[in-house]
């Protein structure tokens, strides 16, 4: 895949020292963009920014940033605008069910569970999404251009009845964040939309949720859509939830 308009393109990708927030900085970069690479682990962060860099000449920086925590939040986007000038594109990639990302014992339901978990999911999945929006939108607005990418999920659509906090939060994301941003964002020439993938291979237990394909997606395969919204092509996408889970949303709720 080929993008000559990314060359000198400022993003912000979140959750970047690894999986899909990683893999569209690699992307991006090889593409000519910089990117602003945030994460809250500082070893990976440090190690995966200057890999970027050894092949793509220092296109990349990365800032520390845990993503429930606005002052951070804007300290990246600042970083970002001292660094290179604009933010192009704002990939909103950090994210995962609290349950499974704080290892909550597995007999906990979800009345038992402590409301403290929730809180952490609700915050770096919805929360985070929203702070990241409003902190660049000024930038963007200021020059009048941009896209934010929202990351949504097939459990959005789906619920969870013991991990509530993550469709809950990805729902949010995927409708009334995506659409109010861009409503708003559209006089300023910004446009917002929502990427919501079903099962992808950033971990084993992926491939065993069940598609009319009868596969997960390869990570690349979402980075790929991330890419084409951010083209010239792409460029009359705007507030829309776009599903990329190899019609798992169309299957019986009892496959």
């Amino acid at each position: 895949m080929e993008y000559n308009e990314f060359k000198g393109k400022t993003a912000i990708s979140t959750g970047a020292a690894s999986g899909m927030g990683l893999l569209f900085a690699q992307e991006w970069t090889a593409l000519g963009g910089n990117v602003v690479m945030c994460d809250v682990n500082e070893k990976a962060l440090n190690e995966k920014v200057d890999e970027i860099n050894s092949k793509n000449g220092g296109k990349a920086i990365g800032v520390i940033c845990d993503v429930r925590d606005y002052n951070q939040v804007c300290n990246a986007r600042d970083k970002a605008v001292e660094a290179f000038g604009s933010i192009d594109i704002m990939c909103n990639f950090a994210g995962g069910t609290a349950v499974r990302m704080l290892n909550v014992d597995p007999s906990l339901e979800f009345p038992d569970i402590p409301i403290e978990v929730y809180d952490w999911g609700l915050d770096v999945n919805l929360k985070g999404q929203f702070y990241f929006d409003h902190a660049v939108m000024k930038q963007m607005r200021e020059q009048k251009s941009g896209l934010i990418v929202n990351i949504g999920s097939i459990t959005g659509m789906e619920g969870d009845g013991r991990g509530v906090d993550y469709p809950t939060a990805k729902s949010g994301a995927m409708f009334g964040l995506t659409k109010s941003l861009a409503q708003y964002g559209s006089k300023y020439g910004v446009r917002c939309v929502c990427v919501s993938p079903g099962p992808v291979l950033t971990r084993p237990g992926m491939a065993f949720m069940k598609t009319l394909l009868g596969r997960a997606a390869e990570p690349k395969e979402i980075i790929d859509l991330v890419l084409f919204l951010a083209s010239d092509k792409g460029q009359f996408i705007n507030g829309e939830n776009i599903m990329i889970d190899g019609g798992r949303n169309a299957m019986g709720r009892w496959n």
